[in-house]
């Protein structure tokens, strides 16, 4: 049974083809720069995202300063130095090889920070997990995220920075936590698959193997939803 409220096959599956295709990027960034109506629009699609309480957490630091974006490349060497002294053998050889950021490389960066305080000491939804103004703005950074693939456009999340020394770097008030850091900028292509994989750092779980039925580990009552789910493994 069709939902009317469905989209029309086409559009539907240019929003399954976003999801399927968006990449983290990191090595592939054109110097082209992004129009501001183009940013605008990535921007407001960020802004629509569902938050708990409507509290609106987020905030967006818009950096194309070559001098910004260098110090912040300069905490990102540092922590990731500190990171590859966790792998050792080949699994270190792999990951000192591994591009992580596209900081200096790409034409612009863009921070989205969580404002803790946003909505006042009680938001509708948020007493029981005071955690949901983080998760509120993720739902930003992927609201965002799949639009930039949309519009052609990569995105690459750093996440090796230390972010105290980042909200330093950033001035950011004492309540607002620099969530995410993003590079963004238009690419020569998309890969295939995420770079992790095609390295083979890490592979893709089965979804299959990670549905439960009514509790951890119970098996599917649904056959028919087992089935749909391998159906769907097989065309990915």
């Amino acid at each position: 049974m069709k939902s009317d409220h469905a989209f029309p096959e086409a559009q539907r599956e240019g929003v399954y083809r976003a999801i399927f295709e968006r990449r983290d990027v990191r090595a592939q960034f054109r110097p082209d720069p992004i129009p501001p109506e183009v940013l605008a629009r990535l921007l407001q699609a960020a802004h629509h995202a569902p938050s708990v309480g409507f509290m609106q957490p987020w905030d967006f630091l818009v950096i194309d300063s070559r001098a910004v974006r260098e110090r912040v490349h300069a905490i990102f060497e540092r922590e990731n130095a500190r990171a590859a002294e966790a792998h050792t053998g080949e699994r270190g050889e792999l990951y000192r090889r591994l591009k992580l950021e596209g900081i200096l490389e790409s034409p612009l960066n863009l921070c989205i920070t969580c404002d803790r305080s946003r909505g006042g000491e009680h938001v509708l939804g948020r007493q029981s997990i005071v955690e949901t103004d983080l998760f509120s703005t993720c739902l930003a950074v992927q609201n965002l995220w799949l639009a930039a693939r949309a519009e052609g456009i990569g995105v690459g999340w750093v996440s090796i920075l230390d972010q105290q020394e980042l909200a330093e770097v950033l001035g950011l008030p004492e309540n607002v936590y620099p969530l995410a850091y993003l590079c963004l900028g238009y690419v020569d292509d998309f890969l295939d698959s995420p770079e992790l994989a095609r390295v083979g750092w890490r592979q893709r779980l089965p979804l299959v193997e990670r549905v439960h039925g009514n509790g951890w580990g119970e098996v599917l009552g649904a056959p028919s939803l087992f089935d749909a789910l391998a159906v769907r493994e097989r065309s990915r």
